[in-house]
């Protein structure tokens, strides 16, 4: 795809350098009527080229000085043809090299103007080493802008034609040409002045035309072979420029690696050192203290002996007294007697506190001989300084190639710097002196190669020597870990052994609560059983109870009807009715009930008295006839009461037939036939 196709595309994305661009398109041509207004459309073009050029070339970027060619190329075409020029400049004319973040080609061509100078202008060359005025220093804005920040527009457009014509060769000339028209003032000007005079002064010399410094530039000798020969040169003393900074950043890390392993050396060495010296401190204290614990104990023995030997002669003594006189009067007193039981006592009671003594001194040498086990033995301790010994000697051994390592690099350094200072003078010698030179560096190169073969040597052995080191370390490891894993083994044994002890118990602690479980649910239901036995014992007790009061309420009753006249039973139930029907009023009042048919509170009610068998059951209905709904019915009917009373006697029920032959059938309340019938038997 064509570049300038590939422009508008470029525009829609995004550069990593927009802000250093954004930064520095204000200080592009700032007197410039094009460029010098802030987001005019010259400060935008310039930033669209440039943009696009940091992302069609992304190892190149955005660098300064691009930004004044890619002006100068607005100011005479449109911004996509300009993109185009700009792109081929790089490409073609060797400015890609000059722009790119080492700068490589801006390194070879301030050698070669520097040699160009040496050689056409030699005495202000060395008036420039005098006053350590490199070349950089001024140069290198001509070879990045093309003269564009140097002589006004008009030169240097002019030389810029030039340059588009014959590449970068024009620069050279130019720039020759122009330390020959100011040799004579630069010379008597100290290196602050000439950097004045390169800046304010050389720009307005041209202001009349370019005719004056164009004419002196092609009468400057140019000879391209020599220029490839120097290129050659060039590189041949950068690539070994790099080879020495290698070698020198190698030695470096080497040095810093040394450093590094004698830091670890020196931290190993101290903890074995703070090991052992912690060791025999601790050996010192017990054997102390066991010494100590002994002549306690010594002394707790001979109190024992002591009181051993009075007690036994107080015991004598005793005996003695205990011994009937035969003879004359008591040979002691009671007192005397008092007296040696007290010091019997006493000399009981520090028996038993030697005793307790003795224990605790048996008890103490017991742990201390505990602790002593546990401290390393004579052997390790011999080991540990064994290896103290050979970490101090690998130390040693590191010290002493460290510092044959540091005379070398100092010798190398000696050998740069004559190096550097042969290499800068040679473009004045002859050409024998170069032969030398060359001997000379081939010499230096020989020592180098040298060099390195010893630096490789040292760090083999020193290799050897931490691999040694690591071994032994490795070792002691291993061994201190397979006797970790024998105690832990030791351990873990001890540990199955507890475990399996611990199963056991918990089995038989499981078969106890599974059988006090058992225990506990046979009680339960045994419980449970009783309980059950007495809630069936109170039931029956309570229907007992119930037929009992049953009975006596139907005695009461039957003696109370035995009593009481036939006639006034039927009153009371007239007036039970009379009741009934003023409630049944009173709640069809309640209601509002309306618009329905009359009806006879009393339909399908049976009142009936009778006695069987002696024993009477009494019941009211009054209270269903109240809660029950009430049928209606089209024709009412009257109510009518015939009393009949049947006694279980016979002779009574003859009586009553003869006196009122209409009691043949019980006393019932009757109402005309309908759905719903109740009778109450009372």
């Amino acid at each position: 795809m064509p570049i300038k196709d590939q422009y508008s595309d470029l525009l829609k994305m995004t550069s990593p350098c927009e802000k250093l661009i954004r930064r520095d398109i204000a200080r592009t041509y700032p007197e410039h009527e094009f460029f010098k207004e802030k987001d005019s459309l010259g400060q935008e073009v310039l930033f669209n080229v440039m943009k696009a050029y940091s992302l069609v070339d992304r190892e190149v970027g955005y660098c300064q000085g691009s930004a004044f060619i890619v002006g100068l190329l607005l100011m005479q075409m449109p911004e996509e043809e300009a993109f185009c020029v700009f792109v081929k400049l790089m490409q073609d004319y060797r400015l890609r090299e000059l722009f790119k973040p080492s700068m490589a080609e801006l390194g070879l061509c301030m050698y070669q103007f520097e040699f160009m100078i040496q050689e056409q202008l030699p005495e202000l060359h060395i008036h420039f080493q005098a006053q350590s005025f490199h070349t950089s220093m001024y140069a290198s804005s001509w070879f990045l802008t093309i003269f564009l920040t140097t002589f006004p527009l008009p030169v240097a457009t002019r030389i810029f034609d030039i340059f588009m014509c014959e590449g970068l060769e024009i620069v050279f000339r130019v720039g020759l040409a122009i330390l020959q028209m100011n040799q004579s003032e630069l010379i008597q000007l100290d290196m602050e002045g000439m950097l004045q005079h390169f800046q304010k002064i050389i720009p307005h010399q041209l202001d009349s035309g370019p005719e004056k410094v164009i004419q002196a530039a092609y009468q400057v000798k140019y000879n391209a072979k020599k220029m490839k020969k120097l290129e050659k040169e060039y590189t041949t003393i950068k690539t070994k420029e790099m080879e020495e900074q290698v070698e020198i950043k190698r030695l470096r890390t080497e040095n810093r690696l040394l450093k590094q392993r004698i830091d670890t050396l020196e931290k190993e060495s101290a903890s074995l050192a703070d090991r052992l010296i912690q060791g025999q401190v601790t050996r010192a204290q017990e054997a102390e203290e066991t010494y100590l614990v002994k002549r306690e104990l010594a002394t707790v023995r001979q109190q024992s002996e002591d009181t051993s030997a009075q007690l036994e002669q107080a015991k004598t003594t005793i005996m003695t007294l205990q011994q009937p006189q035969a003879k004359g009067a008591p040979r002691f007193s009671e007192e005397s007697v008092l007296q040696l039981e007290r010091e019997l006592v006493q000399a009981r009671l520090k028996e038993a506190e030697s005793q307790c003594a003795l224990k605790e001194m048996q008890d103490k040498i017991l742990d201390i001989e505990k602790r002593n086990a546990s401290l390393p033995d004579d052997t390790n301790v011999a080991r540990l300084q064994e290896e103290l010994i050979a970490v101090k000697l690998r130390e040693a051994e590191a010290l002493t190639g460290l510092k044959e390592l540091r005379q070398q690099v100092r010798d190398l350094e000696d050998h740069w710097q004559r190096h550097l200072a042969r290499t800068s003078g040679r473009w004045k010698d002859s050409p024998k002196k170069n032969t030398l030179s060359e001997l000379q560096d081939e010499l230096m190169s020989v020592r180098l190669r040298e060099a390195e073969a010893q630096a490789e040597l040292r760090e083999s052995r020193q290799r050897i020597m931490e691999l040694e080191t690591q071994s032994q370390i490795h070792s002691n490891q291993l061994r201190r870990v397979e006797q970790e894993c024998r105690g832990h083994m030791e351990h873990s044994t001890t540990l199955m052994a507890q475990n399996k002890d611990l199963q056991v118990q918990l089995k038989e602690i499981k078969r106890r609560q599974a059988e006090m479980e058992c225990k506990s649910k046979e009680e339960v239901m045994a419980v449970r059983l009783r309980e059950a036995d007495n809630i069936a014992a109170m039931a029956e007790l309570q229907q007992h109870i119930s037929e009992l009061e049953i009975q006596k309420e139907e005695g009461k009753v039957q003696v109370q009807l035995n009593h009481s006249d036939s006639t006034q039973y039927i009153r009371e139930l007239r007036d039970q009715i009379s009741e009934l029907k003023h409630e049944i009023c009173c709640l069809k009042g309640q209601r509002g009930v309306a618009n329905q048919p009359t009806f006879d509170p009393f339909d399908g009610i049976h009142i009936v008295n009778h006695y069987i068998g002696g024993v009477e059951s009494g019941q009211s209905s009054d209270d269903d006839a109240v809660q029950d709904p009430i049928q209606t019915r089209g024709n009412g009917g009257r109510v009518k009461l015939r009393p009949n009373l049947r006694v279980t006697d016979s002779e009574e029920e003859e009586e009553e037939e003869d006196e009122d032959e209409e009691d043949d059938q019980p006393l019932t309340l009757i109402v005309p036939p309908s759905n719903n019938t109740k009778s109450t038997a009372v």
